[in-house]
């Protein structure tokens, strides 16, 4: 057990919640002072929202390679320099600040032009990105998520908007701050920085405009420094695209040419756990991803939607003591849109799996589906996606969501290895045995 859950063992919920931002606060100006305060020169690029961050993270990434820079990463799935890509092991996006540290000066030996660091609304409000010299602020998008740990969706914009003011008080950055213009929340962000580059399918400065979106891939045009571009993104959906022009806005801000900017997308062609194909010769196609908001939700289900032509097979759960509203939302969001919905396991932690089910469960018999006949409850989540693959007919569609590339699936005893993408292999592989 680490010392941080020791201390909540002792500590009531609500002081320790209250004391936690100053613990990490410490943390971080203790280990910035040892260690020499090693993020000092470097040029920051942070990315933050509820969806989209990481793979926002590569398509940036990407491009700053192609433009010739040597390009530092951190996300919620990976972390390396340049194409020396480790996976994330730990269960966090920002990880702590000793480890935080440890990787900013690993990354500066190898002498990186940039730094992109994925940044979440929990280090931000727990100080966890303290001393972080951010140079541009980019926001993806704000929905309802994480309101059981902020107390409020306004809290929750609060702890975002955190970023935005780090970056508009480094005075050896650019105080430039890239935002979807289609957000609701986007002036607020807009506000909160002294330069800013909008984006948008609707509105912004950066437009998409002759949107085309495939099974595998969208296509578009934007205006990019005075010239007409155009974009195929190898990565399928609408919010592909918005992850795109946010990382084209901080091309923009950068003045990166336009053939980096095409390639470095164009080129992109899979980010672990976000919208990945499991193809073994099975006649039915599968796909994993890690949406796990209703937001997200509402995005994959009418891509995917438009382009299925056959059953949608949804497998999925929801996190444990994670926000009760989410839920049913989540629920009859699939439901709607699925013909067979499997709640399964998430990330149980130490609520019960069954009440977690039974939430997500009122949203889809909400939605007209009935218990036993397209709505089912397997709480073991390797059993759900068994059953799900073995259900598939020629030309169905399996969606596995929720975990995407995480490594570890969390109970009330802590975390296991696990793996989405594996058991799915998995599960096809066996059906396939089965059946020659």
């Amino acid at each position: 057990m680490g010392f941080r859950n020791l201390v909540k063992l002792f500590i009531p919920k609500k002081l320790f919640k209250k004391i936690e931002p100053t613990g990490h606060l410490l943390e971080a100006v203790f280990f910035n002072l040892i260690n020499g305060f090693p993020l000092r020169g470097l040029k920051v690029i942070g990315v933050t929202g509820t969806n989209g961050k990481t793979t926002t993270s590569f398509m940036i990434h990407n491009i700053l390679q192609k433009a010739g820079y040597s390009s530092g990463l951190m996300t919620t799935i990976a972390y390396g320099v340049n194409e020396q890509i480790k996976p994330q092991m730990h269960h966090m996006t920002t990880v702590s600040v000793p480890q935080l540290i440890k990787r900013v000066k690993a990354m500066k030996k190898t002498g990186i032009d940039y730094l992109i660091l994925e940044t979440t609304s929990h280090a931000l409000a727990q100080n966890r990105v303290w001393g972080v010299p951010y140079s541009i602020a980019v926001l993806t998008n704000m929905t309802h998520e994480h309101i059981s740990y902020h107390g409020s969706f306004q809290k929750y914009v609060e702890a975002k908007l955190k970023l935005f003011r780090m970056t508009n008080k480094n005075k050896a950055g650019l105080k430039f701050g890239v935002i979807n213009r289609d957000d609701p929340v986007c002036d607020k962000f807009a506000n909160s920085i002294t330069n800013k580059l909008t984006y948008g399918l609707k509105k912004g400065d950066l437009v998409a405009k002759n949107v085309q979106l495939g099974s595998d891939e969208s296509s578009f045009e934007v205006q990019y420094l005075g010239r007409k571009i155009k974009i195929n993104c190898k990565l399928a959906g609408s919010f592909n695209v918005y992850n795109s022009l946010a990382a084209i806005g901080v091309a923009a801000v950068l003045k990166i040419d336009s053939d980096s900017v095409i390639s470095g997308i164009n080129e992109l062609t899979y980010v672990e756990g976000r919208m990945n194909k499991i193809e073994l010769g099975q006649d039915f196609k599968v796909i994993v991803d890690y949406a796990h908001t209703p937001d997200s939700y509402q995005k994959l289900f009418e891509d995917i939607h438009s382009l299925s032509k056959n059953r949608i097979i949804t497998v999925f759960g929801s996190l444990g003591g994670g926000d009760l509203n989410k839920r049913p939302e989540q629920g009859r969001i699939a439901a709607k849109y699925s013909d067979v919905v499997i709640l399964c396991e998430e990330d149980d932690r130490k609520e019960n799996g069954q009440n977690i089910i039974n939430d997500i469960s009122k949203g889809c018999e909400e939605q007209g589906m009935s218990l036993n006949k397209n709505l089912f409850h397997i709480h073991d989540r390797a059993e759900a996606i068994k059953y799900g693959i073995s259900i598939a007919q020629k030309g169905d569609l399996v969606l596995v969501l929720g975990k995407g590339h995480e490594k570890t699936i969390e109970h009330a005893d802590g975390e296991h290895p696990w793996s989405d993408i594996e058991q799915t292999k998995l599960a096809i592989t066996d059906r396939i045995k089965r059946t020659i």
